[in-house]
């Protein structure tokens, strides 16, 4: 398996895939297959597949530590732009489809409505997120200062999903803000209980004067 992810072919294949969800709704938008409200539809799908998108980059680091999958951290970087490319997607459709690109309109709304305050605040840290996925931007910040800001993203996922809860609360639906809600749960907890794991593994090693077991870290995406 790891063979399979570290082959030339692999980041190219996870591209073209990644790009299915907008190939879709593309072809939607130009058939009339996205229902009788295709602005609304295509606000909410966008935002879905950020969401989703954000879920998949935060279960990279727990598969790879745990399936012994090292070639998995050469597609993090990539799918954290697409989280970037999809919310930039779901923001350009409320903005257009809902507000009529009308920007005085669009800050007084953003400014009014709280849930579109959370998921603006999480696009917009995002945003440095994104600018800094690649070599330079790390050679730049250093290794230390880049995964200090791109710990970030545990609370874009945090605010994402209280975006996503309060557009589902309006219409009562809240399943699948339940079946994310534990999805980045279980992920987050992963990394606080491996967290801990090596704090109490450096802890034991310095009391005892052995060499404290290398950490696993979560390694930039090549």
């Amino acid at each position: 398996m790891n063979k399979l992810l570290l082959h030339k072919a692999g980041k190219p294949v996870v591209f073209l895939l990644s790009l299915l969800p907008f190939a879709w709704l593309v072809w939607g938008a130009f058939t009339g297959g996205l229902g009788a409200n295709p602005a609304e539809y295509l606000v909410r799908a966008t935002g879905d597949w950020t969401l989703r998108f954000l879920c998949i980059v935060l279960a990279v680091t727990p598969l790879r530590v745990m399936a012994g999958l090292p070639g998995l951290a050469r597609y993090r970087r990539m799918l954290g732009l697409f989280v970037y490319f999809y919310v930039c997607l779901h923001f350009l459709s409320y903005a257009w489809f809902d507000m009529g690109l009308d920007l005085p309109s669009i800050v007084k709304d953003i400014a009014k409505r709280p849930f579109i305050l959370v998921g603006f605040t999480a696009f917009v840290l995002l945003t440095p997120l994104a600018a800094t996925s690649f070599n330079r931007a790390i050679k730049a910040l250093g290794v230390r200062r880049w995964q200090w800001l791109h710990k970030l993203v545990y609370l874009i996922a945090g605010l994402g999903l209280l975006h996503f809860f309060w557009m589902r609360a309006g219409k009562n639906n809240f399943a699948e803000v339940f079946v994310y809600a534990a999805i980045i749960g279980v992920l987050l907890g992963w990394r606080a209980w491996h967290a801990l794991g090596r704090r109490r593994a450096t802890a034991a090693a310095a009391s005892t004067g052995a060499a404290p077991t290398r950490a696993v870290r979560v390694q930039p995406g090549k």
